[in-house]
């Protein structure tokens, strides 16, 4: 599996996103991942399955330090105590000692950024997270973050796929050595039916989806897409025997569009335009 190397971190380029996976489906599709190559899997405290992604990684056989895991501490948890709280508790869940990264999952405008910061920096220093990033911050706000931080970040989660310019904020996490983690890589389903993408596909022997992954893993962006559907697991991992041409990347690249969001939940921060 290739990785993307930010900040002494060396991350999967492709990972399991397990955001609607509950049950026995996310555990039985955790393990299959695994057994299928993937090495890196992303969970959070809002998705009510950690749990269930410990037993699937339990499951797999692999071992501990073979796989990046990853979770995020909800917007609603960030005051210093809440904070660590809640993460005691996701570690207990996931029945893990440590996780390979810890993210702040959205900002969260109540809570002063250096508390936030603080405690994400503090999980670190004790070892509990090998590494911490953000997830949702806007170009000011991972300025901020880098300024505060006593630990390096090496990631910001965000919403990237071929119809939203996140360019300045990806320039931004670049400058400050930070990796850009793409959610959303396949633009909820946006992504298979793309004529653009479609045509590209057909031209090397894949689909459309395939296509909008290899484009994001050849920019050095880590991408998470996240499947109920084992041959879509397969399929999503798929995308290292092929290049896309200077001209396959500007033709993706001018798919975007200036109201190209798909995510903007009422805890969202005031984006960038």
């Amino acid at each position: 599996m290739q990785t993307v190397e930010a900040n002494g971190a060396r991350i999967p380029v492709i990972g399991l996103g397990t955001m609607t996976l509950k049950g026995e489906t996310c555990v039985e599709i955790v393990d299959a991942a695994l057994r299928l190559g993937y090495r890196h899997l992303d969970t959070a405290q809002m998705y009510g399955n950690e749990a269930e992604v410990g037993q699937g990684l339990k499951a797999s056989g692999l071992a501990r330090d073979d796989v990046f895991v990853t979770t995020k501490v909800w917007h609603a948890n960030l005051a210093p105590g809440d904070f660590e709280r809640t993460f005691e508790e996701s570690l207990k869940k996931l029945d893990l000692a440590f996780v390979d990264l810890l993210l702040i999952h959205w900002p969260n405008a109540a809570v002063p950024m250096a508390d936030m910061i603080g405690a994400l920096c503090k999980v670190a220093t004790d070892k509990r997270a090998r590494h911490v990033g953000i997830a949702n911050f806007t170009v000011g706000m991972v300025e901020e973050a880098v300024r505060l931080a006593t630990v390096p970040l090496v990631t910001n989660q965000v919403e990237v796929h071929p119809y939203i310019d996140q360019r300045r904020l990806i320039e931004t996490c670049r400058t400050h050595g930070l990796s850009v983690t793409a959610y959303c890589p396949l633009a909820r389903g946006g992504v298979p039916s793309d004529p653009v993408l479609q045509r590209i596909g057909a031209a090397h022997g894949k689909s459309a989806s395939q296509v909008a992954l290899r484009w994001l893993v050849q920019q050095g962006i880590v991408a998470i897409p996240r499947t109920a559907n084992r041959d879509r697991l397969a399929e999503n991992l798929a995308v290292f025997d092929f290049d896309l041409s200077a001209q396959d990347m500007a033709d993706i690249a001018a798919l975007r569009k200036p109201n190209g969001r798909l995510v903007s939940p009422p805890h969202a921060p005031k984006w960038d335009t």
